[in-house]
């Protein structure tokens, strides 16, 4: 497991620089959603509040996160992709299936397979939210 983080990371540095991988994490979680809180996030990841408003203030930086007014509640703000966001995270998609085909490419229909639901398990533990 630890080296298949230290690789995300190291993929998620190479194509785009300022950016961490919980940054990536968070502009997928943000598209899935159509957007949310900041505070959703932070419950969603498990991550410090003050961690997430450092990654959200980058994600704004670069043009990629922007915060809106909730309709139904005009205290809140919302965090959405921008279109820098959206072509950046599908960047983000169309390396990372590439790279893991290049990965998967000899290895059996039996062993793709059985690693399928062995990802389907381990994405089945019981989670909280």
């Amino acid at each position: 497991m630890t080296v298949f983080a230290r690789r995300a990371r190291a993929s998620a540095g190479r194509l785009h620089p300022e950016l961490s991988l919980v940054s990536y994490t968070l502009l997928g979680h943000l598209e899935e959603r159509d957007g949310c809180r900041a505070t959703d996030l932070a419950a969603h990841y498990a991550l410090d509040k003050s961690t997430v408003s450092r990654q959200v203030a980058a994600l704004e930086r670069a043009g990629l996160v922007e915060r809106r007014q909730d309709p139904e509640d005009h205290r809140v703000q919302v965090l959405h992709l921008t279109e820098a966001g959206r072509h950046i995270l599908g960047q983000v998609t169309v390396s990372r299936r590439a790279a893991v085909g290049e990965r998967l490419a000899d290895w059996t229909p039996e062993d793709l397979e059985r690693f399928a639901r062995y990802l389907v398990r381990y994405n089945a533990w019981p989670r909280s939210d």
